[in-house]
Formats: structure tokens, C-alpha cells, sequence
């Protein structure tokens, strides 16, 4: 997928974490895996509930 980034931030994809509920922007880093992204720090995902396991 290749998008033309302008500089505008407020124009990339962002969801909550699901540990924290923070909003996460999206970071070139995770432009493969997007979708699998679901915390927004190593913190929150050692920190996960879990139940949900």
C-alpha cells in the first residue's frame, strides 16, 4: 500500500489501544501490519488483560 504523506498528521489512520483506550496514529513502522496492531506501547501489551487470552 503506498500512500503520498503531505505532512498533515491529522490525515493518517488512527484506533484506540485495546489495553488503555489511548488513540494510536499510524507509524510507518506498522504500514504491514496495521490491522494486527492492537497496543500502543510495549507497557500496555505487557500489561493486557488476561482474560482475553
Amino acid at each position: 500500500m503506498k500512500t503520498e504523506f503531505k505532512g498533515n498528521k491529522s490525515t493518517l489512520p488512527a484506533k484506540p489501544c485495546v489495553a488503555c483506550g489511548r488513540p494510536m496514529s499510524w507509524r510507518k513502522a506498522w504500514a504491514k501490519n496495521w490491522a494486527a496492531v492492537k497496543y500502543c506501547s510495549d507497557k500496555c501489551r505487557s500489561t493486557k488483560k488476561s482474560g482475553n487470552a
